[in-house]
């Protein structure tokens, strides 16, 4: 079954290579969707794929790469769009 999840991730997050990181492991995880940065420092991910690949995205988006320092992910669980084919970082 697919899901789709959003997240908001806080902390140090922008300029840790988090959204590389992000599509890497999506990729991995064969999860679509998308991982941009915000304007007030949070990094924004819309994913779908299986609950069980979400769901360990999202165990990684609550630590991130080696040098992140996150301190909270909202999560919003959503029905899939399907409008996504691949993983991409959007600027």
């Amino acid at each position: 079954m697919i899901a789709r999840v959003h997240l908001y991730v806080s902390g140090r997050v922008q300029g840790v290579f988090f959204r590389a990181r992000t599509r890497d492991r999506a990729r991995a995880l064969g999860i679509t969707g998308w991982v941009r940065n915000l304007p007030d420092g949070r990094v924004e991910i819309a994913a779908e794929g299986a609950r069980a690949a979400l769901d360990a995205l999202v165990s990684w988006a609550r630590v991130g790469p080696p040098a992140a320092q996150v301190t909270d992910v909202t999560i919003t669980w959503e029905n899939p769009a399907n409008t996504e084919t691949r993983f991409s970082i959007h600027s």
